[in-house]
């Protein structure tokens, strides 16, 4: 009898996430248990070829090797860049009267 791992496939949308929990046989890629989940038919919209994957918050290539216990994530592409959007939230709050989200008392609120 070979030895397997115990491994998870994790897919996350904006309202609800999907963890599979699979066992898989010693030496398996992070491919092999995106396929042996069935993830992708049950989330036909998940298009490898363009989404990145990782284990844990990183970043890894389809034929990483998986060890026990390892989580299994399948990344949704970013809609807006991170940096981008930092920048909008500090000018709104600079437009709303305030630096860096610290609001100044007037010297009439005192």
């Amino acid at each position: 009898m070979s030895a397997t791992f115990s491994v998870e496939v994790c897919y996350a949308l904006p309202d609800a996430q999907t963890l599979i929990a699979i066992d898989v046989p010693a030496g398996a890629t992070v491919q092999q248990a995106i396929d042996a989940s069935g993830i992708l038919r049950k989330h036909p919209e998940i298009d490898l070829s363009k989404q990145k994957v990782g284990i844990y918050g990183k970043v890894k290539p389809l034929d990483a090797p998986l060890a026990d216990h390892d989580r299994v994530e399948i990344y949704r592409p970013l809609i807006v860049d991170p940096k981008m959007a930092r920048q909008r939230r500090v000018d709104k709050t600079r437009r709303e009267g305030s630096i860096e989200g610290r609001k100044w008392l007037s010297k009439d609120s005192r």
